[in-house]
């Protein structure tokens, strides 16, 4: 029998619900604290679905997240999640007190949780998720996170021995994580874009970790992601039980083998990283038993979250907008890669701060230059212009490129920054912007919209 702190907990977070909805305020992380301060086992002691759904890692949580939902809920299956609320333990908490009665009894039998991995010292021994999915582990956020041997150890050390993984088996770092327990792995087969050496900076394993010998790559895809092996003991990648064989970019499908089946599933996006995100949705939604076929129906049904990427043809010009998170030089790597990659004569528009971090002006920038900015010195970027209120250390990171100083414009108000665009030749305009700059965003975009008319 629950404790009279534990139902006071509740009943106080319940009503904190109510009165915050009335309030017109935000539910999402409040009722969690509160239940938490007043009964600190509160989330051990909340009733909870049968079957959770946890989903991790540095990138894509977010987005591998929105896809499990989406084709869940075509598939008409009734859950609570914390889309809308915080993915540490406060948000989670209250997710859970969404998802209870007044009297502790659970309302629905499964839940879907994005799970910020810094923070699974605090959720993990109180919540054990039935299937964890691990997207990737790479730097991310130097000041809070350290490097990604410290977040690999926290996810080890506080995992439930029962939780079943799923995992990228092309990265040696989340791959191996909580070694003891059972995993299921997804890859894909290699592509002609891979290469034998990395044209990244950053490469967050480079020797063994049993034996500290220098790993050898048979190829790279980006940063650490590829095929390894250890040439002194038996460290390497492990089979993947869902492999991607071949991939369509032009019918937007890709042929994946588990075992000796073979099933052709639809790509929302063709992004690498995207058709990662969707390769886990996959092997994940297996496990619960959806077919290919109930599977395909929601994935045909999803978009890529428009604040994660979206792409609009404007007279005859078109405005891609692309997350390129601040503090987090892999994202940003990969916004860059993109921003390179995508055919046409373009303008880059880069829009990546951390200030959200501290506002003292007191934070770590090191992560420009674990960030390769190189990618942006190319040929078919005419003109790139830098905003925000770190665009002076973005100047510098660039100028560092190589990227030609005629090039650059560097403006800190980001209106004013792209009013100096020249689109004369231009079909194509790419915004790389932070998580926290979306309002900025829509202004930039709105901006070139009238630029172009003006042209027109």
């Amino acid at each position: 029998m629950k404790s009279l702190k534990f139902y006071i907990a509740l009943w106080g977070a319940k009503f904190s619900i109510v009165l915050l909805k009335l309030l017109r305020r935000n539910a999402s992380s409040f009722p969690g604290k509160f239940a938490l301060t007043i009964d600190s086992n509160f989330m051990e002691k909340i009733s909870k679905p049968k079957t959770i759904i946890g989903v991790t890692g540095t990138n894509g949580k977010t987005t591998v997240c929105n896809m499990i939902e989406d084709v869940l809920r075509e598939n008409n299956y009734d859950f609570i999640d914390n889309k809308y609320g915080s993915n540490i333990n406060n948000g989670i908490t209250t997710t859970l007190i969404y998802g209870v009665s007044i009297f502790n009894k659970s309302k629905k039998d499964l839940a879907v949780l994005e799970i910020d991995e810094r923070s699974a010292p605090k959720v993990f021994p109180y919540l054990k998720p039935t299937y964890l999915v691990c997207t990737n582990l790479f730097r991310d956020s130097l000041m809070r996170n350290a490097h990604t041997e410290f977040i690999a150890d926290i996810l080890t050390n506080n995992m439930h021995k029962d939780t079943k993984l799923i995992v990228n088996a092309d990265d040696l770092i989340s791959s191996n994580i909580a070694p003891n327990n059972e995993r299921v792995l997804f890859s894909i087969n290699r592509l002609e874009s891979d290469t034998l050496e990395c044209n990244n900076i950053v490469r967050d394993i480079r020797v063994c970790p049993k034996c500290n010998t220098k790993l050898e790559y048979e190829y790279v895809r980006y940063h650490h992601i590829g095929k390894a092996k250890c040439p002194n003991c038996d460290f390497k990648n492990f089979e993947a039980e869902f492999l991607v064989e071949t991939i369509d970019i032009d019918n937007k499908n890709m042929l994946v083998k588990n075992n000796d089946k073979k099933e052709k599933y639809y790509l929302p996006n063709t992004n690498i990283i995207n058709i990662y995100n969707v390769l886990a949705v996959i092997t994940l939604l297996k496990q619960i038993g959806l077919s290919a076929q109930k599977i395909n129906n929601g994935l045909k049904k999803l978009k890529i979250v428009e604040t994660r990427f979206s792409e609009e043809l404007y007279e005859g010009i078109n405005i891609v907008t692309h997350l390129a998170k601040g503090m987090n030089p892999i994202a940003c790597s990969r916004a860059f890669h993109y921003a390179k990659n995508t055919t046409g004569s373009k303008i880059a528009i880069v829009l990546v701060d951390d200030l959200h971090e501290d506002h003292k002006g007191t934070e770590n920038i090191a992560w420009q230059y674990d960030t390769d900015y190189e990618f942006l010195n190319d040929e078919s970027i005419k003109q790139v212009i830098i905003a925000g209120p770190r665009y002076l250390d973005s100047y510098v990171r660039m100028l560092l490129a190589g990227v030609p100083k005629e090039k650059i414009v560097y403006i800190k108000d980001e209106i004013e920054a792209t009013s100096k665009a020249n689109l004369e030749g231009i079909n194509k305009v790419v915004i790389l912007h932070d998580l926290y700059s979306i309002e900025e965003t829509n202004n930039i975009k709105n901006k070139i919209k009238s630029m172009i008319e003006e042209i027109k």
